[in-house]
């Protein structure tokens, strides 16, 4: 049989093409990343010109004098109005303690809402909201002491709860009267603290595989889907072994001498002592009529004028032995083996 490792040369041939495809499609994640990220600001951020974003409310506030004051940490919001976009993101009871603490609280869509009805033009039906009129409201719906708005809106205390943000959107802003009801909302004090939750915030309430980019999510799957097609093209059955024959005969007598000094140059002779041993016993146990594995120490005394306890010693002693120890070892075995066969 013929064996053929592959060198390095061989490897690399073959590894290069698919290193150069992931490393292509993780360039691509990685841009793509970067370029989800550019841009100041995201969704419901006062320094946010996006559609989504909500520069235009705060510029207005600002025009009407009301201070906005963008913080990850929400440290100082006494005497201020709380806004929270994305309450979901902080832990409960550090949020109960910030609303007791601020004079009224806004937050957006948090959990525990009773239903979910469509974001479209309402009506304000309660007396909170009769100034603003109609709305771009819907999203989440709660329970509360005040409703309005087909209770997407609702007053308990201080704190006011929206199931939408699109009155506070640059997008939506102009439309019907939001720009009026987020004033009302957010304009309640000279100082409002717009909270945009930080990293320590999100832990809390999010998994680590919530914080991956979506764009690092999507570059993984890629990457798993290219490594799958990889395995699958590399995966090529080799076929069955073919036997050869050998260029030469190899003489026994040079397979011993050969593996003698494999033995003699790993200092491998207590291992070479138990070989000769084994050797011994399995060709000893038939002679005497034993089956294989049995102790043939009791039968070879009785054969020989050897005791019973020399024979085991001489055939199962684990005592490490020198190169002359082995030497002498063998001649004691090839001894023992001619009285047997000679009784």
């Amino acid at each position: 049989m013929t064996a053929v490792s592959p060198d390095a040369g061989r490897i690399w041939t073959a590894a290069r093409g698919p290193l150069l495809i992931g490393v292509i499609i993780l360039f691509a994640a990685v841009v793509i990343t970067l370029m989800r990220g550019s841009g100041e600001g995201g969704s419901l951020d006062p320094r946010s010109y996006q559609p989504e974003g909500s520069h235009a409310v705060a510029r207005l506030l600002e025009q009407n004098g009301v201070r906005v004051e963008l913080t990850d940490n929400a440290s100082s919001v006494d005497g201020a109005t709380l806004f929270v976009p994305q309450p979901n993101l902080i832990d409960p009871q550090r949020l109960a303690d910030l609303s007791r603490r601020a004079s009224s609280t806004v937050l957006l869509a948090p959990a525990g809402g009773v239903g979910r009805v469509e974001i479209e033009t309402r009506q304000p039906g309660c007396p909170l909201a009769d100034r603003a009129g109609a709305a771009t409201t819907g999203g989440f719906v709660y329970e509360g002491d005040q409703r309005c708005y087909d209770s997407t809106l609702v007053r308990t205390g201080t704190v006011t709860t929206i199931g939408s943000g699109a009155i506070f959107t640059n997008r939506s802003l102009d439309e019907e009267g939001n720009a009026a009801l987020a004033l009302s909302l957010l304009g309640q004090h000279e100082r409002l603290v717009w909270f945009l939750p930080s990293a320590a915030d999100r832990s809390v309430q999010k998994s680590f595989t919530d914080l991956i980019p979506d764009g690092w999510k999507f570059g993984a799957l890629q990457l798993g889907i290219a490594a799958v097609l990889i395995a699958l093209w590399r995966a090529r059955r080799l076929g069955r072994v073919v036997p050869e024959p050998l260029p030469v005969v190899v003489r026994a007598a040079e397979t011993v001498e050969g593996r003698a000094r494999l033995y003699r140059r790993s200092h491998a002779a207590s291992h070479a002592a138990s070989v000769l041993r084994q050797a011994t016993r399995d060709r000893l146990t038939p002679l005497l009529g034993l089956p294989a594995g049995e102790d043939p120490s009791v039968e070879i005394a009785v054969r020989t004028s050897r005791s019973a306890s020399d024979v085991r010693t001489l055939l199962y002693s684990q005592e490490p032995v020198d190169d002359r120890g082995l030497v002498a070892l063998a001649a004691e075995l090839d001894a023992l083996e001619d009285e047997v066969r000679k009784a």
